[in-house]
């Protein structure tokens, strides 16, 4: 690695001088770089010796821009088979957030003090901090890729959220509220008055949500053949997603056997009974599509909610308390925890776990940890429904 002084005389007569960078990177090749002032040739000298010694060096010659990187990004998603949905949001964040604001830059130039200006450049311009945590992961993930591919050498999102994984997280963790039941938990007295207030297409769903604690891609994919009325259970083996389009679950632990109570089952008999024949799907649209989430939240979820007298606000702006199928999920855990209320016992953690398909039981602790599980061999089951419904 050498700085020297560069002199030379244009056409016109003018006398030019430079600083010249004359070094290997890290695959050995001889690299120049130019400078108008030698203090700055001399600290691109020392981070570059560096650089090439940790083998992290990328030449700026040899460099792509975050966009062009991005678009990369976007082909290994697709090549690597990630829902659409997925793949739309990395577009989206690509689109909206980081191409207008470093779309230009080369990755080469992207380091720790550039990810920060980035960050607090999507602060002031109004994004929220949940977006700018997503669209930071996003960068992070364009720059592994990048990475892979030789383009880039180091990800300095990485060494920021390295860095923030101490002291931050744990504030983070301190701040982030626990589920309430009451709040975010739907309480047993507003569960018997929904159940109760129930009617039409949307009663067999909305039972099996509260009963099963299923997503709703989970319950949109429901094939007939994924329910055994004789044994009382509901196999998940696979989801719909937002396209409608049918797939696995969520993860390998998403795959699972449910048993449901006698309500449950008689209302997926009678919705059976209703439905057209030949119809693969028990949650199905008239033309045997699975049905829209959007559709089950505004036309079956949060009507009942209001006729249940489930509302917040009064006179003309009163609306439905609770306004995703997740609220039936997290009372479905809460229900498996304290069962006890109902005339049964609280499910063991690692229990709950499966029924609720986490990936991991420091997931379903993390969440529903502080409502404190207890045993149970699940024979209760019956009792426990018939008492919350009485």
């Amino acid at each position: 690695m050498s700085v020297r002084k560069r002199e030379w005389i244009t056409p016109k007569g003018e006398a030019k001088a430079a600083w010249v960078v004359d070094y290997h990177d890290s695959q050995n090749k001889r690299r120049l770089k130019t400078f108008t002032k030698k203090r700055e040739a001399d600290q691109f000298a020392a981070t570059a010796t560096v650089e090439v010694r940790d083998g992290t060096h990328v030449a700026d010659s040899a460099s792509v821009t975050v966009e062009k990187a991005g678009k990369l990004w976007i082909v290994s998603g697709e090549s690597a088979g990630l829902e659409r949905s997925t793949v739309n949001q990395r577009k989206s964040h690509l689109k909206f957030h980081i191409v207008p604001l470093l779309g230009e830059t080369l990755l080469s130039k992207i380091n720790v003090p550039a990810v920060r200006e980035f960050e607090d450049r999507m602060r002031k311009e109004g994004r929220s901090p949940a977006m700018v945590k997503k669209v930071l992961t996003s960068l992070g993930s364009i720059l592994a890729d990048a990475g892979e591919r030789g383009l880039a050498m180091r990800n300095p999102v990485r060494d920021i959220k390295g860095t923030r994984k101490g002291r931050g997280s744990r504030q983070e963790k301190r701040q982030r509220g626990k589920l309430q039941i009451g709040v975010d938990i739907p309480t047993r007295e507003e569960i018997k008055a929904l159940v109760a207030a129930l009617d039409g297409q949307w009663k067999t769903i909305l039972v099996t949500a509260v009963f099963t604690g299923m997503r709703s891609s989970e319950l949109r994919g429901l094939r007939w053949q994924d329910i055994n009325f004789k044994r009382g259970e509901v196999n998940v083996n696979q989801r719909a997603d937002q396209f409608k389009e049918i797939g696995p679950t969520k993860s390998e632990a998403g795959v699972r056997t449910i048993p449901v109570p006698p309500v449950v089952i008689n209302a997926l008999k009678e919705h059976k009974l209703k439905q057209a024949p030949g119809m693969t799907l028990v949650f199905a649209n008239p033309d045997g599509d699975p049905r829209s989430h959007t559709n089950i939240v505004n036309k079956g979820l949060k009507p009942a909610m209001v006729r249940a007298g489930v509302t917040v606000g009064t006179g003309e702006r009163t609306e439905a308390k609770y306004t995703g199928l997740h609220a039936l999920r997290h009372f479905y855990a809460s229900w498996l925890i304290n069962r006890k209320e109902d005339g049964g016992l609280g499910l063991p953690v690692k229990m709950v776990q499966e029924r609720m398909g986490h990936a991991s039981i420091v997931m379903t602790m993390d969440t529903y940890g502080h409502l404190f599980p207890r045993s149970d061999d699940g024979t209760e089951l019956a009792q426990a429904a018939n008492s919350l419904l009485d």
